[in-house]
């Protein structure tokens, strides 16, 4: 069961964090889906009791197990920062001064400056 999406689909370009309400969505369909799954289980525990009773009992551990996993996971809490993409571009890398270029002269002085005599 997917539902269509309301308004333009957008891609995630970013390394940014889902939304806290699509967070909280994840979660609570991860809950549902492990209490369903717990559901299933108890109810073959019931039909298999006089049946196939180390089925039944293997059921019946899962049925009591599931719901401790299922609120620990549901409550981990916000899934961490995904890893910086590797597709970032390069930055171009400066070009080197020559030697020479490394001398500078020194400005001239101005109209109200006294000239200095370094040497």
């Amino acid at each position: 069961m997917r539902r269509r999406q309301q308004g333009p689909e957008v891609f995630r370009i970013t390394g940014a964090r889902r939304g806290l309400a699509e967070d909280v969505q994840g979660r609570e369909r991860r809950y549902v889906i492990s209490m369903l799954v717990r559901t299933v289980s108890v109810i073959l525990t019931v039909l298999l009791w006089d049946v196939q009773r180390p089925l039944a009992v293997a059921t019946l551990v899962l049925g009591i197990t599931l719901p401790y996993i299922a609120v620990v996971i549901a409550n981990a809490g916000r899934e961490r920062s995904p890893a910086i993409p590797s597709s970032f571009a390069a930055v171009p890398a400066r070009p080197m001064l020559d030697a020479a270029d490394d001398r500078v002269e020194p400005a001239p002085p101005g109209p109200n400056e006294t000239p200095r005599n370094d040497g």
